[in-house]
């Protein structure tokens, strides 16, 4: 062990120039290798990136709702992470005055970087979010005598494979406690780390999930965009390599249902300029989001070049088909459909959401078909005959509503290690200037 961290060290030193020169790493160097200290807190949650950061913050409001909240430092390993901890905190100190947040940079996982780290900040339980083994801090906490929790475990096999070629390292740095997201992920966190306590839990994803569909009384700024009898058809977060087979798809249901407006919402703007040319070619006319100022009959296509309108859009869609699916990318987010009231079409490829459970496809929440033929097949069916928008939206908010709490166990969670660690009560420095 003693020889291995040794190693690893080296590998770190040796990096570091390198890494500076990193344009997306350069950011919060200083953080990163400690040059300017860490504030102190009871508990330290790591969220890697955006994703996790949503995570921290849902976890932390939960903590810091109490009437004896703990100190809590919240790290990020990206810029954008780092953002929406920085909001958090902010939204967390305006909401209580009793909250103390601060934020930070993930410091890189050096092992005299991280035993430097746990000597300023000093917490008394570590959290880490998801998939966060980083060896140097799971050393370094151990030898402070921090509560070491992976909360919204995941845990792939592919990983597993991976760290299971050192089965004595990883038993020597096993966390006090795990609460993983499904039974799988708990199985193969018990075999990483045997004798640790590991349960399941809720997903904290869920928590975070925005079920309003807009604010009360306000109209829809879309709700005119369709012209009267025109049936509007969404196609939602379509990626590159999908492109083709979603214009084949768009033909398709045209051929079916002149009279429809599609709103196409490429994934990345930069793909904008690609599918002008493919429109171009594919032959219905069709206009930029930007440039419409009337409402629009089929058969028409709105290409979307403005930020921030897919749920709006989904509101108003008698079908919708959801990106990232028809290859294999992950997927991208259906639940904003179902909370709309519609119910998503999407490929086979959804590995990025299998969290949201399989019993969304088998409940017919979301219409899982194996290529575009079939997408196009099942559209044009919602657009012949759309399911009821309120019936649709009921049941997709029951089925969330049911899964979510995930934050408050593992608040409970993280209290009963902080009980069975005292510690002195300490007012944590003023964070870092971002």
């Amino acid at each position: 062990m003693r020889t291995a961290f040794k190693l690893y060290e080296l590998a770190w030193e040796a990096a570091l120039p390198l890494l500076r020169r990193n344009r997306r790493l350069a950011e919060g160097f200083d953080q990163r290798v400690l040059a300017r200290p860490l504030p102190c807190a009871d508990v330290w949650i790591q969220a890697a990136s955006a994703g996790e950061a949503y995570l921290a913050w849902s976890l932390a409001g939960e903590l810091l709702s109490s009437a004896n909240p703990p100190d809590v430092l919240l790290t990020s390993t990206t810029r954008q992470g780092l953002d929406i901890l920085v909001q958090a905190a902010d939204a967390m100190r305006d909401s209580s005055p009793k909250a103390r947040v601060t934020t930070a940079y993930f410091p890189f996982d050096r092992p005299s970087s991280m035993q430097r780290a746990l000597a300023q900040v000093r917490p008394r339980v570590l959290v880490l979010l998801e998939a966060e083994i980083w060896p140097a801090l799971l050393r370094a906490a151990r030898l402070a005598g921090t509560r070491i929790l992976i909360i919204n475990g995941r845990l792939r096999a592919t990983s597993l494979r991976h760290y299971r070629l050192l089965p004595g390292f990883w038993r020597e740095l096993a966390p006090d406690h795990v609460a993983a997201i499904s039974a799988a992920d708990a199985a193969r966190f018990r075999r990483l780390f045997p004798g640790c306590p590991v349960e399941v839990m809720h997903n904290i994803k869920f928590d975070c999930i925005e079920t309003d569909p807009g604010p009360a009384g306000r109209p829809n700024p879309l709700r005119s965009l369709p012209a009267p009898g025109t049936g509007f058809l969404v196609l939602g977060s379509i990626r590159r390599d999908e492109e083709q087979d979603t214009a084949r798809l768009m033909r398709a249901v045209l051929a079916q249902h002149p009279n429809t407006l599609i709103g196409l919402f490429p994934r990345h703007m930069h793909r904008l300029a690609a599918w002008q040319r493919r429109l171009d070619r594919l032959g219905p006319p069709w206009r930029l989001r930007s440039q419409v100022t009337a409402p629009l009959a089929g058969p028409a296509v709105v290409l979307w070049d403005v930020f921030g309108e897919l749920k709006q859009a989904y509101a108003l869609a008698a079908a919708a088909f959801v990106g990232g699916s028809l290859k294999p990318l992950g997927g991208q987010n259906f639940l904003e459909a179902m909370v709309c009231g519609v119910k998503p079409v999407m490929g086979p490829f959804w590995d990025h959401f299998h969290w949201v459970g399989a019993e969304v496809v088998t409940r017919g929440l979301v219409r899982m078909v194996p290529d575009w033929p079939s997408a196009a097949r099942r559209l044009a069916a919602d657009l012949a005959d759309p399911p009821p928008r309120e019936a649709v939206r009921s049941e997709a908010l029951a089925y969330i509503r049911r899964r979510r709490g995930g934050s408050r166990l593992a608040s409970r969670v993280i209290r009963h290690y902080l009980d069975q660690t005292p510690g002195p009560r300490r007012v944590p420095r003023r964070p870092p200037a971002q």
